[in-house]
């Protein structure tokens, strides 16, 4: 596959993104690959640890890359983004739950299933162009590949902050909110990398100390108001305007699910309960959301104007989250 390079090397077996003019965006058949190398590995002795890197200095892996699953949907052909989640949504936790350590070396953007493949590994690396995000409400969707996960255990209300606004995480912030482990300047990377190759051990890695993380100083107690609307009033009445540009600009439905789901991942006791969530919003966002639309002005015609159209109420957020029936997206007999 050109997107990915998958090899051993040494101990460690090497995840290398290698669409940089794309941004790394990972299409559905890179997520299968990853899926497949790291099946492979599970039970290879002659891999210790698993490294996931990217090659360019611009991205990790800003995003998945959802224009077929956008075709798919403005065809009526929803089965495309479907599958592409549900195959996703499994490797991610793969990731998570993977019986070696994972090793992840995230610069530049790193957003939606980038945070699904870097967020949930042993060891998460960044350095001084880290930007971290799920802005997945810009485009109707909601923060998945397990950001609900990572969303619902950052401190105090950072998780409905992020999902809200959109906001990107500098290393700093993305350490105090535990989207990442350790910092590191980027130049040392390269360095460390050969070392866990030739050791197989990750006791070669030692973070320095982060810059400074602004998140944990800001007071973000207008975000634990029980709906959208009363986290608004809070922020009208804070003079807040920064966090209320991107509210307004958002999908409302994406929002209020959002906020709903995060505060429901605070509950659950594994990712795989937050992926499946996730997943039954996702199965229905190019039927019943506003994903087409959002993908529309936020990447296709670039307008940036979306035409917000889908219900937010509390009733179709909970349609949007009932149980799937034998879609759902369950666990049994899958790593």
């Amino acid at each position: 596959m050109n997107d990915l390079n998958i090899r051993k090397t040494g101990r460690a077996g090497r995840i290398t993104f290698t669409r940089q003019q794309a941004l790394n965006a990972l299409t559905h058949e890179m997520a299968l690959a990853i899926h497949q190398a790291l099946d492979e590995w599970r039970a290879d002795p002659a891999v210790d640890l698993v490294v996931i890197d990217a090659e360019g200095e611009r991205a990790f892996c800003a995003g998945g890359d959802i224009a077929a699953v956008y075709r798919g949907g403005l065809e009526g052909n929803h089965q495309i983004g479907r599958d592409f989640f549900r195959d996703e949504y499994l490797m991610n936790a793969a990731i998570a739950d993977y019986p070696k350590p994972v090793v992840a070396l995230m610069q530049g953007f790193v957003m939606g299933g980038g945070v699904g493949v870097g967020g949930h590994a042993s060891d998460r690396i960044v350095g001084d162009t880290t930007q971290i995000a799920m802005p997945e409400s810009t485009i109707g969707l909601i923060p998945d590949v397990g950001g609900t996960w990572l969303l619902a255990r950052a401190p105090g209300r950072i998780g409905e902050y992020l999902m809200l606004t959109s906001d990107r995480m500098g290393a700093g912030d993305a350490i105090h909110a535990g989207f990442a482990d350790y910092y590191l300047p980027e130049s040392d990377w390269p360095a460390l990398i050969a070392q866990l190759e030739t050791t197989g051990s990750t006791s070669v890695i030692h973070g320095q100390t982060p810059p400074p993380a602004p998140l944990a100083d800001r007071d973000l107690s207008a975000f634990g108001g029980e709906t959208v609307a009363d986290i608004v009033t809070a922020l009208e009445a804070a003079g807040d305007q920064a966090a209320l540009k991107p509210i307004r600009r958002n999908s409302p439905l994406s929002m209020a699910a959002g906020l709903a789901m995060v505060r429901a991942a605070r509950a659950d006791q594994r990712i795989q309960d937050s992926l499946a969530r996730e997943f039954r919003f996702t199965y229905r966002a190019t039927e019943m959301g506003d994903f087409v639309e959002g993908v529309r002005a936020q990447i296709i015609d670039k307008d940036r104007n979306p035409k917000w159209h889908a219900d937010a109420s509390a009733a179709h957020v909970g349609a949007m989250l009932a149980p799937l029936g034998a879609d759902e997206l369950n666990w049994e007999d899958k790593a």
